[in-house]
């Protein structure tokens, strides 16, 4: 936000006053988009962001932002359109990549997921969340001795990243020992992360 701003409205004020000047300066559409997601108004950041890509086709960021609009919205594949999108425009670019892994295990396709997941983490080797998303992409995919080094790697680099406790509680649960998956979902809850219902009635 501009040092001057006072708040997100007087941001967002800055820039469309800044806009009126320089009507194509990608930047300023963009930073107009994410206040407005600031502000949960979510038409008016699509509208933004796709002004952006208008004036700036490569800015990867900008897919990656409407992908974010489209899961909101429960729209899997748009949002792993506009990530293939980004990762074209960008290709070293990892978010992209963990995001479409997000999206294919949304899917229930733990293949395509983990293949995407490693990209990302070729780029980025400590992306937590991509960590925790591969671990549970091998969980889904029955290898759960593969998941166990990318959770551990997660917690160690984020150790109150509730998904990586909760991926850590279904670790256990498949090896068996429910006393240590009651411990790691006990953890996931107290990060604030939401533990879904059925799995605490199976640690219970």
């Amino acid at each position: 936000m501009s040092t001057d701003a006072r708040n997100v409205d007087d941001y967002i004020a800055q820039l469309q006053q800044q806009l009126a000047v320089n009507p194509k300066c990608a930047n300023h559409h963009y930073n107009l988009g994410v206040a407005y997601l600031a502000k949960r108004m979510w038409q008016e950041a699509e509208e933004s962001f796709r002004e952006a890509l208008d004036n700036s086709p490569r800015m990867a960021e900008a897919y990656v932002q409407l992908g974010g609009i489209c899961l909101q919205r429960g729209d899997i594949d748009g949002c792993l359109n506009y990530n293939r999108s980004a990762s074209g425009a960008r290709p070293q670019f990892a978010v992209p990549f963990a995001n479409m892994g997000f999206c294919y295990l949304q899917k229930g396709d733990p293949d395509r997921a983990i293949v995407n997941l490693k990209k990302a983490l070729n780029r980025d080797p400590d992306y937590v969340q991509a960590l925790a998303t591969l671990g549970s992409a091998y969980l889904m995919a029955g290898q759960a001795d593969d998941a166990r080094p990318h959770l551990d790697r997660s917690l160690e680099l984020a150790p109150e990243f509730g998904p990586a406790w909760n991926n850590m509680g279904l670790y256990w649960l498949e090896k068996g020992d429910k006393a240590e998956a009651a411990r790691c979902l006990a953890k996931a809850r107290e990060t604030g992360y939401e533990v879904p219902r059925e799995l605490l009635e199976q640690v219970a």
